[in-house]
């Protein structure tokens, strides 16, 4: 599993806090503990106000590199702070994202083209979000039109199916389940990403929510996660789901994440 350490973001108010009071220190502290628990991206969100975005992503980009050398997900709902942040990275990483909305791919795909640059793509349009398998395919085989239109190759994208909310959700997940098994029979060497902490909003005991559907989700397809790595309970699940499914020859990187401390009780 790709993890995109999710704990650098703005929108979480302990890191709103640090970011106002220009705190360096938890920034660095959560970059390294999300290194060594097994990220293989730190995704950097600043969610502030337009004007300070740039900056503000620059300030935690920096300070994330200073401790590791992590490949940077930048996450901007703009794309064109996307496109500038790419400058302030020592290294390739993610751009986090793109869609069929507007000209965000136009913007970032003839960016990273000739690059090792990876990209998030959502599965919406100038429509929004659409509420079927089907619609939601469209949407995928446009994104991989550009996509080739680029000579991107599919490993480099993430194509995240949207997950929404399981309490207004008509049919709980099985859209985004039937969404990933489609593309992983197109494109088997894609990769299939979300947040796995959507699902469970305005529910409670979130957490059970969230480990039931990354279970499903990984028994699907998905290979890539927006999750926190510090989460012990989360990372035991995953582990223990991929050997499950045969991904784990043996139990090797079950029992070596355990002997690393990653989930369990805290040695």
């Amino acid at each position: 599993m790709i993890i995109i350490g999710e704990k650098i973001n703005g929108a979480i108010p302990s890191v709103a806090k640090a970011i106002a009071a220009k705190d360096e220190d938890l920034i660095r502290k959560l970059a390294k503990d999300q290194s060594e628990a097994g990220a293989a991206f730190i995704d950097v969100c600043a969610s502030v106000e337009n004007s300070i975005e740039l900056e503000t992503i620059k300030w935690l980009i920096d300070l994330v590199q200073e401790v590791t050398d992590t490949p940077i997900a930048i996450d901007s709902p703009n794309v064109h702070i996307c496109a500038e942040a790419i400058k302030f990275c020592n290294k390739p990483g993610l751009i986090n994202s793109v869609s069929l909305e507007g000209d965000k791919i136009e913007v970032i795909f003839p960016l990273i083209a000739d690059t090792k640059w990876e990209c998030v793509a959502l599965l919406c349009d100038d429509t929004g979000i659409p509420q079927d398998s089907e619609k939601r395919l469209e949407v995928f085989a446009g994104i991989m039109k550009k996509a080739k239109e680029y000579n991107i190759d599919p490993s480099r994208l993430h194509i995240d199916p949207l997950v929404q909310m399981l309490c207004t959700s008509e049919d709980g997940i099985n859209t985004v389940v039937e969404v990933i098994k489609e593309i992983k029979t197109q494109y088997p060497e894609i990769h299939v990403t979300g947040g796995a902490s959507n699902i469970s909003f305005n529910l409670p005991v979130r957490k059970l929510v969230n480990q039931a559907f990354l279970v499903l989700a990984i028994n699907a397809g998905m290979d890539s996660a927006i999750i926190d790595p510090l989460n012990r309970d989360m990372m035991g699940m995953l582990y223990a789901t991929e050997a499950l499914l045969g991904q784990d020859e043996y139990c090797m990187e079950y029992i070596g994440a355990y002997r690393e401390d990653k989930f369990g009780q805290k040695k």
